[in-house]
């Protein structure tokens, strides 16, 4: 089966989140299940170089943008036995960042039609285009409008994923002529609510659409998940399903990881106390291998329940003996509480601020618990790499954290788990949690149940594939 894998990202080009880790990693699983899976990428201007000088150039084209015939050239590169193909336009891409510009919408118009124009340059034509997000949701839009019955277009069958409904290009109808270029009579697959809507219509044109986790699927049915969408995915509920991300064993794994303190295992658990003191030592914590250390890597945002952390960490911290240490970058009210909390309570919280890889490895690999108390969580990867480590999650019942992390109430679980986003109710999952970490041999027991969960994108590439398989398969 061949597939053509769609993104605005992708690690290790290029990457803001957890769309770059999964269009980086997926491809490479679905391959190694008799899959030609190739990725298709705009060649931005902050790619690294050292990747960058071994891209080969192919050829190029040009491409219809409403009025426009634009620029594209064609660019290839192998890794890690995936083919990559990067669309080059200096105009829409020869700048630093890869969102956030004024004329985001035209320079994704541009991309996804160049990704229909550059199937039939290069002869590769797949048997499932997958979209990613907003940024690629115009490429069912376009093939159903101007391609879908072309010879050898016409059996191309497209999955639309929804990664973060929150974001879903909105634009003023103005564009539908000057930028989108779709006739007139076409507006009502794109017009919602008031403006052009690129998400709608991929969630319109789009063969199937899925999200990244299977709660999240039901979620967005609920207005309160669906940033007004839930009319729209409600009437077409038959086609729209939920498989949950996972995460690359390669780079996530305490007995190989190169960026920890000391590897470990499940077979010699206890080797992971190494990695808590030395961390307690670099964060200037008071070093106490016995002290609970509970940890968050995260953006400081609100939907990552900080708001819920600022109102009760106080009580906690005053009422155990306990440490607290958080990695992450956002809102400046945010920080500057976490600055002060350390400033407060030395040696027993730490704030880090930014995007540290090696410093989020190394907290994962020495906490006892990690904290995921969100408003919502479309799949979350935090919580399954925490598991990976040994490190206990506590978390709110929504989206992938529901599907992941088991309450271990009755003592079958990987985590704990509440409900309601209220403060005093994840203050009393972490009492639970804290109560538990005293009974050490339990303890070791939930570490080790946790650590052997199968939450590998090994598993999510045989769903995508059976997906796939059905959508080639329907009429």
């Amino acid at each position: 089966m061949k597939c053509l894998f769609c993104s605005s990202e992708a690690i290790p080009f290029i990457s803001t989140g957890g769309l770059g880790d999964v269009s980086g990693t997926l491809p490479k699983y679905l391959n190694k299940k008799n899959t030609d899976c190739r990725v298709i990428l705009p060649l931005y201007k902050d790619i690294p170089y050292d990747l960058k000088k071994n891209f080969k150039y192919l050829k190029n084209f040009y491409v219809p943008v409403s009025w426009r015939n634009q620029y594209c050239g064609v660019f290839e590169y192998e890794y890690e036995n995936v083919k990559y193909y990067f669309l080059d336009n200096e105009y829409y891409f020869k700048r630093n960042g890869i969102y956030g510009h004024f004329d985001d919408a035209e320079r994704f118009v541009f991309f996804s039609r160049a990704i229909l124009e550059f199937i039939r340059h290069i002869d590769f034509y797949p048997d499932i285009i997958h979209c990613n997000d907003w940024q690629t949701s115009l490429v069912p839009v376009y093939l159903s409008l101007y391609y879908s019955n072309t010879s050898k277009y016409e059996n191309i069958k497209t999955l639309f994923t929804i990664h973060n409904i929150q974001y879903q290009g909105k634009y003023s109808k103005d564009i539908m002529k000057e930028i989108v270029g779709a006739p007139q009579e076409s507006i009502s697959l794109l017009e919602y609510d008031g403006c052009i809507n690129f998400m709608k219509g991929g969630i319109e044109t789009a063969h199937f659409v899925s999200t990244v986790s299977k709660t999240y699927a039901e979620e967005i049915m609920d207005p309160f998940y669906s940033y007004n969408l839930d009319g729209i995915l409600k009437s077409r509920k038959w086609k729209v399903s939920g498989i949950l991300n996972g995460i690359d064993e390669k780079i996530y794994n305490p007995n190989t990881d190169k960026l920890i303190y000391k590897n470990y295992s499940v077979k010699n658990i206890t080797s992971k106390k190494q990695n808590k003191i030395a961390l307690q030592r670099r964060l200037n914590l008071i070093e106490n291998s016995t002290a609970p250390l509970i940890a968050m890597v995260t953006r400081l945002t609100s939907h990552k329940g900080i708001d819920l952390i600022i109102k009760i960490i106080e009580e906690i911290i005053k009422e155990n003996n306990m440490q607290f240490v958080i990695l992450g970058s956002g809102e400046k009210k945010y920080e500057d509480f976490f600055k002060n909390m350390q400033f407060k309570y030395q040696g027993r919280v730490n704030a880090s601020f930014g995007f540290i890889p090696e410093l989020s490895h190394k907290i994962y690999a020495a906490s006892d618990i990690f904290l995921m108390p969100s408003l919502y969580e479309p799949c979350g990867l935090s919580q399954m790499i925490a598991m990976k480590y040994g490190s206990i999650p506590i978390v709110r019942e929504t989206g992938g954290l529901k599907d992941t992390v088991k309450d271990s109430l009755d003592g079958k679980g990987t985590g704990f788990t509440f409900k309601n986003y209220d403060p005093y109710d994840m203050k009393k999952a972490i009492a639970r949690a804290l109560e538990g970490y005293k009974n050490k041999s339990g303890w070791q027991t939930l570490m080790a149940r946790a650590m052997k969960q199968d939450n590998s994108f090994n598993k999510s590439a045989s769903e995508y594939i059976g997906l796939y398989d059905k959508l080639v398969h329907t009429t």
